[in-house]
């Protein structure tokens, strides 16, 4: 009886555990009825430019963080962002092969001993505290931190050699507010919220004089 018991406590210590971690979670990323979810992002401009030996894209975002994450933010919750360039050629007898593919990761966080803004930028993912090998940024505000992310210039994404004349070729890109880099009762928050579903792509054909 005595064991029954125990165990039955202990299951309800962890079941209340995962409920207070979730509802923190909640609080955290912003459940609050009196803010607005402003958080929005828009893809204002895209264009491929052919550089000597490789594809390359300038490509500019509108970027805003509503007020539930930047409360996040502020309060140690480092945010993760994601930009994937992708090239394919079509093939009408199998599927399009992929010629080319570039990603940039993002790692937004606030530093409340100095009260200055980290951005962390690499081409592999950026997971937990493993920060070696990215480049690191201190920023006085949010918006010198988040300007850096709007913009993206002469970004290689694949090799011309691999281009070719003779058949079309498409680019695609995404940008995304990375969710799955949460703290896992955090991503069930966030799932709810259209505050943190931030992501927006485009995909366009390249012209001739781009493959040539």
């Amino acid at each position: 009886m005595t064991v029954f018991i125990t165990h039955c406590w202990r299951r309800i210590g962890i079941e209340l555990g995962a409920w207070l971690a979730r509802a923190f979670a909640i609080a955290l990323l912003g459940l609050s009825g009196a803010w607005a979810q402003t958080s929005s992002v828009e893809l204002t401009e895209l264009i491929p430019v052919r550089k000597d030996s490789a594809l390359m894209i300038n490509a500019q975002l509108k970027l805003e963080l509503g007020p539930a994450v930047e409360d996040a933010l502020i309060k140690g919750l480092a945010v993760h962002f994601v930009a994937e360039a992708e090239v394919f050629r079509e093939r009408w007898y199998w599927t399009d092969k992929k010629i080319g593919v570039a990603s940039r990761y993002y790692r937004l966080a606030f530093q409340p001993l100095t009260r200055r803004w980290r951005l962390n930028v690499s081409s592999e993912p950026i997971a937990g505290t493993g920060l070696a090998g990215s480049i690191s940024q201190n920023f006085e505000t949010l918006a010198e931190a988040l300007s850096v992310i709007r913009r993206q210039s002469a970004w290689k994404i694949a090799d011309a050699q691999n281009l070719d004349p003779d058949a079309r070729q498409r680019l695609r890109y995404e940008f995304k507010l990375d969710v799955s880099q949460l703290p896992r009762p955090f991503q069930i928050a966030a799932g709810n919220q259209a505050d943190w579903n931030l992501q927006v792509n485009k995909t366009l054909r390249l012209s001739e004089e781009l493959v040539r």
